[in-house]
């Protein structure tokens, strides 16, 4: 079975010089296959989720190690070939629905955009295949809606918007960035479980980093935990909610809030567990400079 996604030994640092931003990571994911990437802010996910995507901010640049997607090393591949690959296999479910969709452009238009611009459909075809992704998101009146702006629709409507514009050309590969942070509990329970469903009809694979392992434990079948930039632990989601191998994940799930449980007293990392989880990212660190 030949790998959606495999990141091998990926370190991504400021220009010009600085301490890595992203540490050494390792990650693989298989078709269909759901995986969490969890962690606090600032801890890297969303740096890695833009190095898969290919959206790297220009002050940072990868350092070392590769990403695969499909079987295809875009290191290696010409610039106009990545781009066109990436497009054509993955997508992304960003995180806030009220600054996601361009407000002067109607939805359909900006579901459609990437099929007619990027993959040659035809504009009829493409308004076709909206308009039903539309009604399997639970849209009422898609045909409305692709004629409306975004400042029309409520957010929870404008984050369904983007479920459907992302899996629109069947990518293999979807990357949801934290994509309910914006909405109220009620809403993000139902895009949990419309994700969800989305990804298990269309079979497609799905990288969703997140900082809420209550999330992850609704939506993925396997995580990693992100600290500094590291990955510190690779994990089956039932297993790691029975018994999480690593003193930093078992400090994460200290500290959340245990809904068959809504008294029960939380437990914040100490000042001494951070530092010696960050002792060890050094040692790392030094062996990884020590090896270049």
């Amino acid at each position: 079975m030949t790998e959606i996604l495999r990141i091998r030994d990926l370190s991504v640092a400021p220009k010009g010089g600085g301490p890595r931003i992203v540490r050494s990571v390792d990650l693989a994911l298989n078709p269909g296959e759901s995986h969490g990437l969890v962690g606090e802010s600032g801890a890297g996910k969303s740096m890695i989720a833009k190095a898969i995507l290919g959206i790297l901010p220009e002050s940072v640049e990868i350092l070392d190690g590769g990403i695969s997607l499909c079987g295809m090393e875009l290191q290696k591949m010409r610039s106009r070939e990545r781009r066109r690959l990436i497009g054509e296999t993955t997508a992304l479910i960003p995180q806030d629905p009220m600054t996601s969709l361009n407000p002067s452009r109607r939805v359909g238009r900006q579901i459609t955009c990437k099929l007619v611009d990027i993959l040659g459909w035809t504009r009829k075809a493409a308004e076709t295949r909206a308009e039903n992704l539309l009604n399997e998101v639970g849209i009422v009146d898609p045909a409305r809606v692709m004629r409306s702006y975004p400042h029309e629709l409520s957010g929870g409507m404008r984050q369904r918007i983007l479920i459907a514009a992302a899996f629109a050309a069947e990518p293999k590969l979807i990357v949801a960035d934290e994509p309910t942070t914006a909405l109220d509990v009620t809403v993000q329970k139902q895009i949990l479980s419309l994700i969800a469903t989305m990804r298990r009809i269309h079979e497609t694979a799905l990288l969703f980093v997140t900082h809420d392992l209550g999330v992850v434990s609704k939506v993925c079948g396997s995580l990693s935990v992100i600290f500094e930039g590291k990955i510190v632990e690779n994990s089956r989601v039932g297993a790691f909610f029975r018994e999480p191998e690593h003193r930093y994940s078992a400090a994460l799930l200290a500290a959340t809030p245990k809904y068959t449980d809504p008294y029960a007293s939380l437990l914040p990392m100490s000042d001494e567990e951070r530092a010696a989880v960050t002792a060890e990212i050094e040692a790392s660190d030094r062996e990884w400079n020590h090896g270049r």
